[in-house]
């Protein structure tokens, strides 16, 4: 992988943390603070939605198969490093979301980086000889 890539791909990382932050601090209380029915189909949907952007993502830059682990934690960790201050602080970063609600945040966000960074594992142990 190249320096550039290195680069874009935190950067890129940080951007799309910043847009879900602002989008869960707006409409975070009818995701997380709704029926049980909605919240898992929520729970299901946003693991998948974010997988599918990181792995265009990195499509796009044409990153092999045996980097994709790499580049995939390149745009996860600056949203892993943004969200444990944005729960350490929910009432400050997201005001609408009540504070009970930061475990269900907390959940659907490891099950994101949790599948996202699984794939990555998996497509690069695949590629790898």
């Amino acid at each position: 992988m190249k320096s550039r890539d290195i680069v874009y791909l935190s950067v890129i990382g940080l951007v799309i943390w910043i847009i879900g932050t602002v989008y869960y601090g707006y409409v975070g209380s009818r995701v997380l603070e709704t029926t049980s029915f909605n919240y898992w189909i929520s729970f299901a949907l946003s693991p998948v939605f974010s997988a599918l952007i990181c792995i265009a993502i990195v499509r796009r830059r044409h990153i092999q198969a045996v980097n994709w682990a790499a580049a995939m934690l390149l745009l996860a960790v600056p949203g892993m490093i943004g969200e444990a201050l944005v729960l350490t602080n929910l009432s400050t970063f997201m005001p609408r979301i009540h504070p009970e609600s930061g475990g269900r945040y907390g959940a659907l966000l490891f099950a994101t980086y949790a599948i996202v960074l699984s794939i990555a594992e998996f497509v690069t142990l695949r590629a790898t000889p």
